[in-house]
């Protein structure tokens, strides 16, 4: 399956039909955006044409995993569930977007919904303003697109996307991390010691450090295969969902970006001085 075939990515019928009248071109067709007015005029004079709205949807049943009740562990089965998910919601949406011809993706927004079809059961959403550029990207072969031919995604705002390709940059995908993590149970020895003192909890630090470090580190990895310079925007959020006080998701995500030419220089906004008599 590939970014370029909809039907293949589990986009519905329904879908593929609001896209066809959203084809650039095509007479008394109108984009549709969620940017606000602000962003969409930044969006246009950076030099994009908002298309359409585009999403994706999954709805995943989470399973459950067992582990020791007083060691500190990642749940390995629940971090890939949560990372599948996620990317099924992604991949559908760049799937739409590839289907307007779009060039990318800006103000992605990815949520996590509980469903009342059961306690494990939640839905996956990515939602965005697919755009076409205005002219081909300087340097390389003009393409907008990224290494793996797929639009770009972003979840900057329309200001901050519009700082980044006046300065020269180039976003080439969201990425991300996650790492669902049980946290240890304290031994009752060790509540009643620490009872009414200022104390470290150093078996806990360690556990949130380690969870959070795996969480950035398969972000970093993702924007490692993009062949990204840097990824920006970086949000390291933690969620409890259904699972219980001692078990987290930590989830670590942000925008890889390239610059434009490889000999790129940020220039230096020039000051003018003004002095009196």
């Amino acid at each position: 399956m590939t970014a370029t075939d909809p039907t293949a990515q589990g986009v519905p019928a329904d879908a593929m039909r609001r896209l066809a009248e959203l084809q650039p071109g095509k007479p008394g067709g109108i984009f549709t955006s969620d940017l606000s007015v602000n962003e969409f005029l930044l969006v246009r004079e950076a030099g994009f044409r908002p298309i359409g709205l585009v999403l994706g949807s999954s709805i995943y049943h989470v399973g459950i995993q067992l582990g020791r009740w007083g060691k500190n562990q990642e749940l390995t089965t629940l971090s890939q569930a949560m990372y599948h998910a996620r990317e099924l919601a992604m991949t559908r949406m760049e799937a739409e977007a590839a289907q307007l011809g779009a060039d990318g993706i800006v103000g992605v927004r990815l949520s996590v919904e509980a469903r009342e079809f059961g306690s494990d059961i939640a839905e996956f959403i990515a939602i965005g303003t697919a755009v076409k550029a205005d002219a081909p990207a300087p340097g390389g072969d003009g393409s907008w697109r990224n290494v793996k031919g797929q639009p770009f995604t972003s979840d900057l705002s329309g200001q901050d996307f519009w700082t980044l390709i006046r300065a020269g940059y180039a976003p080439l995908g969201m990425v991300m991390g996650t790492c669902v993590y049980h946290i240890a149970h304290q031994k009752m020895g060790s509540v009643f010691s620490n009872f009414g003192k200022n104390v470290e909890i150093e078996p806990f630090t360690q556990a949130l450090y380690d969870a959070r470090e795996l969480a950035m580190e398969r972000m970093q990895h993702e924007a490692e295969e993009l062949h990204a310079e840097g990824i920006v925007g970086v949000q390291l959020n933690s969620h409890n969902h259904r699972w219980g006080g001692h078990t987290t998701e930590f989830f670590a995500i942000g925008t890889a970006v390239r610059p434009l030419r490889d000999d790129h220089v940020i220039e230096r906004p020039t000051m003018v001085l003004s002095l009196d008599g």
